[in-house]
Order: structure tokens, then sequence, then C-alpha cells
């Protein structure tokens, strides 16, 4: 039986990856120290895979497996912000620990590094051999930096010890289990939508994401992982450009929502404009998002409702 470990797996894509993989018929092991993940989110599948509640930056459990998905750390600004020297120690430190323990047990390494290296863009769309404009001294440094040194990292213990690794630059993703307070646009914009609230737009709200649905960028991470090649890196995402104004007015249509747009001003070191080019992944795999944005989103908001609903 193949088996995989999942760093982080109680969280956002963890649990849909967790999931994905025992429908594979994985033997799964679940790693996470529960900082934002929520063990709800492995509620369905919690007695079919081992799990253990550590944190990444400590060395891990000596277990033996054929891939270990490594996407354990604070992934949305209000998260990777409240404790900016836990983010960069846990991209740092626990990218060490995996990579150590892939050595060890000659184990492929899945790294989900993120669309933040490449910083505030000035080459549009995206390409993995873009270098990135990113500033090491800014709120967001801490992840953007953090996952850098990762890849870096990623990149020696393959060139020194040839342990297979394949880094993954995942692009803005959403879905079910998304947080209600992680701060990301699309789950901030559908429960203010759902509450009536006012849509905060950061901003002139022209700037550009390009967002994957959740079951699109898991079977993506899949498709990865059977690439029969030893070191890769790939953008993982959707490439449709959407301006955050136009995803606000879609999220108050679809929700059917009261709520108004409201503008504040420009957060330090957003992007302007984000969108992944994807044609090495295309060619290399035939892999492309097949879910559109109003589909998506609709799925997320039925999510969501339930979520509040089970709340009030």
């Amino acid at each position: 039986m193949t088996s995989a470990l999942v760093t982080g797996g109680a969280g956002f894509l963890g649990s849909h990856l967790i999931e994905a993989l025992l429908k594979k018929g994985y033997l799964v092991y679940c790693l996470d120290n529960l900082y934002t993940g929520h063990l709800s989110n492995l509620e369905k599948v919690l007695d079919r895979i081992v799990f253990y509640k550590q944190d990444v930056q400590n060395p891990l459990p000596k277990v033996k497996v054929d891939v270990i998905f490594h996407l354990a750390c604070p992934a949305s600004p209000v998260h990777y912000q409240k404790d900016e020297l836990f983010t960069i120690n846990t991209s740092y430190f626990g990218t060490y620990n995996v990579l150590e323990l892939a050595r060890e047990i000659n184990s492929e390494v899945i790294f989900t590094s993120t669309s933040e290296i490449y910083g505030d863009p000035v080459v549009h769309p995206q390409s993995e051999s873009y270098f990135g404009n990113v500033n090491t001294l800014g709120p967001r440094s801490c992840y953007d930096e953090g996952k850098r040194a990762a890849e870096t990292l990623c990149y020696i213990y393959h060139k020194k010890y040839a342990v297979p690794v394949k880094i993954v630059r995942i692009f803005n993703t959403y879905g079910p289990r998304m947080s209600l307070n992680d701060g990301r646009v699309v789950s901030n914009f559908i429960v203010k939508a759902l509450r009536n609230e006012p849509l905060t737009v950061f901003g002139s709200g022209e700037q550009t994401r390009a967002f994957c649905y959740v079951d699109d960028l898991i079977e993506g991470l899949l498709r990865i992982h059977e690439y029969k090649r030893n070191f890769e890196v790939f953008n993982l995402g959707n490439d449709n450009e959407i301006t955050v104004n136009k995803l606000a007015q879609m999220v108050i249509q679809l929700t059917g929502s009261k709520s108004h747009i409201v503008f504040n001003q420009s957060l330090e070191d957003d992007p302007f404009r984000r969108r992944p080019d994807l044609t090495k992944i295309k060619k290399a795999i035939g892999w492309e998002a097949k879910i559109n944005l109003e589909e998506g989103l609709k799925k997320t908001i039925e999510y969501f409702r339930s979520v509040l609903t089970c709340e009030s």
C-alpha cells in the first residue's frame, strides 16, 4: 500500500488532500499542531488515518512513507503576521525537518510553496523562471522570504542528497473549510456578504487575482506527485484573472446580499497583479483548472452559509 505523510493536514488544503489520498487507497499519516488547522476538518476521516498533534518545527516521527506532502505553515496574512518569527521558523526549520526525514527514509517531498515568492511582480503573468520582486523588510516578508528560503533548502537537499523534490507554487485557492477569520479576500467577502455587512476593498480594487477552486488544486497536487521527475518546480492555480472589485460584485450578487462596497487604503506590499503562467504544467502533465469562478463561489457560499447557520 502506498503511504503518505501530510504536514498541515488538518488545514484547509491538507484536509482535502487527505480525503483525496484515502480515495486513492493510500495509508495516510497526518501531522498538525492545530495552530490554524482544526480536527473538525478531518472528522469524516479521522478514524482512517494516523494523526500526530505536533509542530513541524520539532523532529518528525520516524514513519516510513513513500511521499511527504509538506503543507504546514500559516498561509493567510492574518495568521502569518500574528507571530512573524513563528511563521519564518515554520517555513525554514519545518522544511528542514521534512527534508531530513525524507533523506533518512528515501521519500519524495512535495513542497507547497506560494505565489507570494514572486512578491509584487514586474513580470506578468508569472512563470516559474521569474525570480520575483519581494520586499525583505515588509509585513509579508516573514511568509514570502520564509517560503523562498524553504525552496532553497529543497534545492540543496536534492542537489546534495538526491532527495526527490517537487516545489509547487500555489496561487490563490478557495473553497469549503476556509476559516471564517483567515483574512483572505474570498472568505472575507463571502462572510461579510452573508452577514449583510460592508465589503472592504483595499486600494482602488483594480488589483487582480486568479482564483482556483480547491478540488482542481488537489487534483493538480496529485498529478504532480505522479509526474516521473526527481526535481521540478510548477506553478499551480487558475489563470483566469479578475479584479477585486468584480469579485466583490460577484459575491454580493451570488449571495443575494444587501451589502455594499467600501474602500480603504492599500495594504503595504500587496501585489497589484497576480496570475500564473501555467504553460509548463499544462505541457508537462496536461493539467488545468476546470471549475469556473461562479461555480466554485456557489459551492463556497453554500459551505459558509451552513457554518454561519450552525453558529447562530
